[in-house]
C-alpha cells in the first residue's frame, strides 16, 4: 500500500500554532494548488487543502510560514471523522505533512508577487535539516540571520580547488 502526496501552493493564511494537553505542537494551515486545466472563463481554478504539521516542524511552519508565500509539502493523506455538537458525523481529509519546503525568501516583500526561489529553498522536515528559509540582508521578523552560513549577501565566494570534495 502507499499514501504519499506531494503538493505545491500558497498559503491562504497564516499557520495557526496550537498545542496538545501534553504540549506537543500542531500547526494547521491550507494550502491553495492551482489545477493544470482552466475553467470556462479562462480563469485558474484552484483547490484548497487542508494541512497540519506536528512537533518541530510545526514550530518551525508557524515561525516561518506567511500568507502568499509558496511553499512545497510532502506527506499521506488522512481521513477522520468526529461527531459534532448536533450529533452529525463529520468526515475530514486532510495531508499530515512531514516534509515542508519553503520555496521563497522570509524576507520577500509583497505575497505572492515576483519569482519563483525554489532553487536555494530552505528545508523543514523529515531530512533532519533545522528549517527555515534563505534570504538576503536583514529584516528577517528582527531574528538574526547569522546563522545561516551560506545566506546569500550578493558577493562572490571565493572555493579554492582544495575545498572541493572531487
Amino acid at each position: 500500500m502507499l499514501n504519499r502526496v506531494i503538493l505545491i501552493g500558497r498559503l491562504t493564511k497564516d499557520p495557526e500554532l496550537r498545542y496538545t494537553p501534553a504540549g506537543v505542537a500542531v500547526t494547521q494551515f491550507t494550502l491553495a494548488v492551482d489545477r493544470q486545466f482552466s475553467g470556462s472563463k479562462e480563469e485558474r481554478e484552484a483547490d484548497f487543502i487542508p494541512i497540519v504539521t506536528w512537533r518541530q516542524l510545526a514550530e518551525t511552519c508557524a515561525n516561518y510560514l506567511r500568507k502568499g508565500r509558496l511553499a512545497a509539502v510532502e506527506g499521506r493523506i488522512q481521513v477522520r471523522n468526529y461527531e459534532n455538537n448536533e450529533g452529525r458525523r463529520v468526515y475530514v481529509t486532510e495531508v499530515i505533512a512531514d516534509n515542508v519546503r519553503f520555496l521563497e525568501s522570509a524576507n520577500r516583500e509583497g505575497g505572492g508577487q515576483g519569482r519563483d526561489e525554489s532553487g536555494g529553498s530552505g528545508t523543514a522536515g523529515g531530512s533532519g535539516y533545522g528549517g527555515g528559509n534563505r534570504s538576503s540582508g536583514s529584516g528577517n521578523s528582527g531574528k538574526s540571520n547569522n546563522s545561516d552560513p551560506f545566506a546569500d549577501d550578493g558577493r562572490p565566494i571565493d572555493i579554492s580547488d582544495d575545498d572541493l570534495p572531487f
